[in-house]
């Protein structure tokens, strides 16, 4: 994968580490789907149990049905999340996570967890620059 070396070539001309070129284009949309606002928090609670649509949205709050429907969209076209609907009436629809999926929603959480345990260090950060840059 070309994200992980400094450089790598694409057909005869090195590119850069992240080049937004045509290259990096697929890799750049994933990441961006995996680290999206709603796409975090669906990977994260979908790593708990399967939910149907209405619960997700509950559990993770503030998210409006248009924008949770296209989030799970993204996320089931990347193949890391699985819709299942059941032919009953009232339709019945679970989601989950691939295997492919719960391996990414593992460092997601990861990092969220990170930065849970790391605002401390992150809010003095913010108050040193802004302090820093009052003074100028």
């Amino acid at each position: 994968m070309a994200v992980s070396s400094p450089e790598s070539v694409v057909g005869s001309a090195p590119v850069a580490k992240y080049d937004t070129g045509e290259a990096m284009c697929p890799y750049r949309l994933v990441l961006e789907h995996l680290t999206s606002r709603w796409g975090v928090l669906v990977l994260i609670e979908l790593l708990e149990r399967p939910y149907r649509f209405s619960e997700l949205r509950r559990a993770i709050g503030r998210v409006s049905e248009k924008m949770l429907t296209q989030t799970l969209q993204t996320l089931e076209r990347d193949g890391l999340v699985h819709r299942d609907a059941k032919p009953v009436i009232p339709p019945r629809v679970d989601y989950s996570l691939t295997d492919l999926g719960r391996e990414a929603a593992q460092q997601v959480r990861a990092l969220a967890v990170w930065t849970e345990r790391r605002m401390d260090a992150v809010q003095q950060a913010r108050d040193a620059y802004d302090a820093a840059k009052r003074q100028r």
